[in-house]
């Protein structure tokens, strides 16, 4: 068994102190290896870089030649020791559902970020301890032998086990379909547990249901309450962290707890897709290098598209709230220019090569987004072809029983065909042209909401600068320029920021001069990425829209066929 010990000497210096023993040894060298990435989120992290000391010594505590092999791995000359203990400590000064924190109020931990692993015995049992004071809580899924002592299967496990060690933890716990589930909650906040276990219990029931079971015995909701925006949730095998903020927001009706709901229906929808629906190429995970896959549109899309539905369906969020978050989605999507130059697959590819950042212009798409309206459109296909009486949820829990419980991993083409099983029709068309094809969606988009007696609307955004210019401004920047629009053929560019409209300097109010002037001549100063001032004139046209408004609307006048399809749709678990 190999021990890890966890403590932070002066936690006001954020710094983690962690000493690993390896028993058992039996050649004359051994490396070990901390982690490029974490699970939940496919960019390389380079966690090693907030390592400040390493050293390793015999079990008697004389030191041993240590020789570092890559940016995260080390090479450890043993001679003839079979016991010998690593040192080495890690700056944790951030929060975030990924990260690690401490500091005197709290130790946060998720240790895919900060524990070293031997990767020949990665699937030895391991032990960790706490160092932390005796009246401290611990929230976590770890399994626990003692006070702040506990232990797991694997490595895998323990990587997969974040845990928060306070003393002003916040705890309710309660069941839904004999699963215990424990909100854990640490932070400046006010949890109202009765109105949340009314809220929670509803969607977790509506998912257990569909999925047929649920994967493990208990699962814990770690929530960081955070006093700034910030919006953020990570899954793990039995539990999940999810960062939220500000805490005067988070349980207001008309503020924040919705988001609340979302992402914890979304975290949970986790616990089967992806921790046990998992792509080929991550089964088992490799800590250390890129783990390519293109199935992003599975795991975050039908996830983000569920953990929506899930809501809707058990009533916790109203037709109008599901409305605003689908309607959401095609705003992101119609706004996204490189819709037409990525597909969501390639674009799951690449998160690896530059993160979750939208990186240059209009080079590649969103997995929540594009991968979420694949999922809808899939639903409505699956729905329209087995005439209600399958759904998406089918594919899901076949992939479920016939893969993750059988120990398989999951091709593109095991989806294709699940998908193609559950239907009886073949799947290509949506398949090769969207999700592997950068072909238009909004064909697909109105067919799959006229099957489910829906709408999609087009409308003007009511923004001159958006619909006739085809610019997206944050402030006096320009975040979005629509390939081909009239700003780009006049030299404008994602990064240009915009200093005067026709001789006045907007204070962050410049749709309404946009709107004021756009049926004149517009002359508008530039600040190029360069310094450089440029003056640029135009002539909007406004019989060419570059950025239109999507949203989805009931159908008044819907066939029988379609009031079918949608009461399936709505209320099928």
């Amino acid at each position: 068994m190999i021990h890890y010990e966890i403590s932070s000497k002066q936690p006001t210096t954020n710094f983690l102190d962690i000493k690993l023993t390896i028993d058992n040894i039996v050649t004359p060298d051994i490396i070990v290896q901390l982690p490029a990435w974490r699970p939940g989120r496919y960019e390389l992290a380079n966690f090693a870089k907030n390592i400040q000391k390493f050293s390793a010594q015999t079990k008697n505590g004389n030191p041993l030649p240590v020789k570092k092999l890559t940016k995260d791995s080390w090479e450890i000359l043993v001679d003839e020791n079979t016991e010998i203990e690593i040192v080495y400590n890690y700056y944790a000064a951030e929060i975030n559902a990924g990260s690690s924190y401490t500091d005197d109020s709290q130790m946060y931990v998720n240790p895919v970020n900060c524990l070293i692993y031997v990767p020949e015995r990665i699937a030895e049992p391991c032990a960790l301890t706490v160092h932390v004071p005796n009246e401290w809580k611990v929230a976590s899924g770890l399994k626990q032998i003692g006070k702040h002592h506990f232990e797991t299967l694997d490595f895998h496990e323990l990587a997969d086990m974040p845990f928060i060690a306070s003393p002003n933890l916040k705890h309710h716990e309660f069941k839904v379909e004999d699963v215990l589930f424990h909100l854990w909650f640490q932070g400046e906040c006010k949890p109202d547990f009765t109105q949340l276990e009314n809220d929670f219990t509803p969607f977790i029931k509506n998912q257990i249901q569909a999925m047929g079971s649920f994967p493990v015995a208990e699962y814990h909701f770690l929530f960081q309450i955070l006093p700034y925006r910030v919006y953020h949730g990570v899954e793990h095998s039995n539990s999940t962290v999810i960062a939220l903020g500000p805490s005067w927001d988070i349980f207001k009706k008309d503020g924040w707890y919705n988001e609340l709901l979302g992402v914890s229906s979304h975290e949970l929808f986790h616990t089967w897709n992806v921790k046990q629906i998992r792509p080929i190429e991550m089964f088992p995970y490799d800590y250390s290098k890129e783990n390519y896959t293109y199935l992003g549109y599975l795991d975050e899309g039908v996830t983000t598209y569920l953990g929506d539905l899930f809501l809707y369906r058990s009533k916790v969020h109203s037709w109008k709230e599901y409305q605003a978050n689908f309607n959401q989605l095609l705003e992101r999507h119609f706004r996204n220019g490189g819709r037409k130059n990525m597909s969501v697959a390639d674009s799951s590819f690449d998160t690896w090569l530059d993160g979750y950042s939208k990186g240059i212009p209009n080079r590649k798409v969103s997995i929540y987004t594009e991968g979420s309206l694949c999922a809808f459109i899939t639903d409505a296909f699956i729905i329209e072809k087995t005439n209600a009486s399958k759904s998406i949820l089918d594919v899901m829990k076949y992939l479920y029983q016939e893969f993750a419980q059988k120990g398989k991993g999951v091709a593109d083409e095991d989806y294709k065909d699940a998908v193609e099983k559950i239907s009886g029709a073949d799947f290509s068309s949506i398949f090769d042209n969207l999700i592997f094809g950068t072909a238009d969606y909004l064909p697909y988009l109105q067919h799959a909401a006229n099957t489910l007696g829906l709408e999609i609307k087009k409308q003007p955004t009511g923004k001159a600068h958006e619909s006739y210019l085809g610019i997206i401004i944050n402030e006096n920047k320009i975040t979005d320029c629509m390939p081909g629009s009239l700003a780009e053929n006049k030299g404008l560019t994602v990064g240009d920021e915009l200093v005067s409209i026709n001789n006045i300097m907007p204070q962050n109010d410049w749709e309404q001069w946009f709107n004021y002037f756009k049926d004149d001549e517009i002359i508008l100063l530039v600040k190029k990425y360069t310094g450089e001032l440029r003056e640029i004139r135009l002539k909007l046209d406004k019989s060419t829209i570059f950025i239109n408004k999507y949203t989805i609307e009931e159908n008044v006048t819907k066939t029988n066929k379609q009031i079918a399809n949608f009461d399936f749709w709505s209320a099928n678990c």
